[in-house]
């Protein structure tokens, strides 16, 4: 088996800043949000679609790209990507209105859908040999991490000095290095029996995922309501649709018999499980550090560090030193680790928290970084090379889903939680204040500036209290599932295991020859 040389590593590094960036544009413009507020003066929906639009159409696109990529040729794919994604970057950064930013947000979505796919297909095409893809697929996870801290650090720093625009322009140098060095780099690679793209399948699956996304988040802004269930249940039925016409296609975007092999549905299941837990117990960390602590954008940034530096560790040191154990065994020990930074986050308090905080996120990362690359590579490598890109679509679709039902739901029952404990401290206030401070935390911070300091101390007190109950809350609920999951994927993974050995060694009986009458 060929085993990678200088020139594929050098390649991978290529590769993994480019996903860095993908990962950095979902959380960079957090911080500069107080920023386009004042500059642009959206209305608070306009906002949220500023905010959700890059994730919605990425979500949305995945599969599609993936599949795309098999057709036309993965590194064509990334390199036509990259330049869309850095022209795109130009655009939102000057935007004059919020209507402007809102659709040069969904471009960029559509751009950054091209980059997951491509670069985790292209990753099990230049790297054959099983422990040099393991350690490959460990740097390209461990971007993921690097990229999520990364971008509020940067973004920070840039504010400080630049108008809010600049977060956009990180893009340009690492796409500008990509368009360089990716055709001198990276393989070509397509699937050389393809047929051509289907087009009324490719717009079911996009619509099908934006539909379920938009529901779900809309569920977690606002709790479940018509618009959100009607969305999830019809997005549901556009992808029922959309599976039935792949089996009834003679060249389907993805074979959806890989769905019934155990070790590809399996690992999905697990990641989509793990992704679902780690989101919906993490989404609370920033605000308590910023709403309950006081502590700036670029503090709470610094502070996520040790856990990025965690998950990256976890995940390049995972594939050398737990290389004879058993991926069974890796999986659910690495949930149970996580299950333990949770219950450790059950113990952060009002008044002081951050110790707690930071090693909570620590363990969490520790125990996901192995978790998140052994599945994916599961789920990618279970495929056949020719739809390496599709399963690199649905592993990248099932994180996107995961993180979006984790919101959805964990987000929920704090969100639940803060309202019954803020609800007797907004009562007295004029109704769109009370509504305003029983809504988010951030909704009480802002109505207690307009309050006299009596009033503002209660009402802070009472909600910042609610707040972190209903994170203690959650992060219990989270460990919860952590175990129950690592419990299940100890017993599925173990039987795809044996699964698999019982298959080889049926493959290797000898066939016996027919006895001459």
């Amino acid at each position: 088996m060929q085993r990678a040389t200088a020139r594929e590593w050098t390649g991978l590094a290529v590769l993994a800043l480019a996903y860095l960036l993908y990962v950095m544009d979902l959380t960079v413009l957090n911080i500069a949000v107080p920023a386009i507020s004042e500059d642009l003066r959206p209305t608070s929906t306009q906002l949220l679609w500023i905010i959700d639009s890059y994730g919605f159409m990425v979500a949305g696109a995945l599969v599609t790209m993936g599949t795309l990529g098999d057709r036309i040729g993965r590194r064509r794919l990334l390199l036509i990507g990259a330049a869309a994604f850095g022209v795109v970057s130009v655009l939102a950064a000057f935007s004059t209105s919020a209507e402007m930013l809102i659709a040069t947000r969904a471009l960029l979505g559509i751009a950054g859908a091209t980059i997951a796919p491509s670069t985790l297909s292209l990753i099990f095409h230049m790297f054959a040999d099983p422990k040099q893809r393991s350690v490959a697929v460990g740097i390209w996870i461990g971007a993921f991490s690097a990229g999520s801290a990364v971008g509020p650090v940067l973004g920070g720093m840039l504010l400080e000095h630049f108008w809010w625009g600049s977060v956009f322009l990180l893009a340009l140098p690492v796409m500008g290095a990509l368009l360089v060095l990716g055709p001198r780099l990276l393989p070509e690679y397509r699937d050389p029996g393809a047929g051509r793209l289907d087009l009324v399948s490719a717009v079911m699956s996009v619509a099908a995922l934006l539909a379920i996304v938009y529901g779900l988040k809309q569920m977690a802004q606002h709790g479940v309501d018509a618009v959100s269930g009607l969305a999830v249940a019809a997005g549901a039925a556009l992808a029922v649709g959309w599976v039935r016409r792949q089996r009834r296609s003679a060249d389907p975007m993805i074979d959806v018999s890989l769905f019934a092999h155990r070790a590809f549905s399996t690992a999905l299941v697990v990641n989509f499980l793990a992704v679902l837990v780690m989101v919906g117990s993490m989404l609370f960390l920033a605000q308590y550090q910023m709403l309950v602590l006081g502590q700036t954008p670029f503090e709470a940034g610094m502070w996520s560090v040790p856990a990025a530096a965690g998950f990256v560790l976890s995940s390049q040191l995972a594939p050398r030193v737990l290389a004879g154990v058993t991926p069974a065994r890796v999986v659910a020990g690495g949930l149970t680790v996580t299950a333990v930074g949770l219950l450790v986050l059950t113990q952060v308090q009002v008044a002081s928290g951050l110790g707690a905080l930071v090693a909570s996120a620590v363990l969490v990362s520790l125990g996901m970084g192995p978790v998140f690359g052994l599945t994916t590579e599961l789920v990618v490598g279970s495929a056949p090379a020719e739809k390496a890109g599709a399963a690199s679509g649905i592993s990248e679709t099932a994180f996107e889903l995961g993180g979006a039902l984790g919101i959805a739901a964990l987000g929920s029952i704090a969100a639940a939680w803060y309202r019954s404990g803020v609800g007797h401290a907004a009562h007295g206030l004029p109704t769109h204040l009370a509504d305003a401070a029983r809504d988010t935390l951030g909704g009480a911070v802002t109505v207690a500036t307009e309050l006299p300091a009596p009033a503002a101390d209660a009402l802070l007190d009472a909600a910042r209290g609610a707040f972190v109950a209903g994170m203690q809350v959650t992060a219990a609920g989270a460990a919860v599932l952590a175990l129950a999951l690592a419990a299940i994927a100890l017993v599925a993974l173990r039987s795809t295991e044996h699964a698999e050995e019982h298959a080889e060694e049926h493959a290797e009986e000898p066939v016996a020859e027919p006895v001459p009458c």
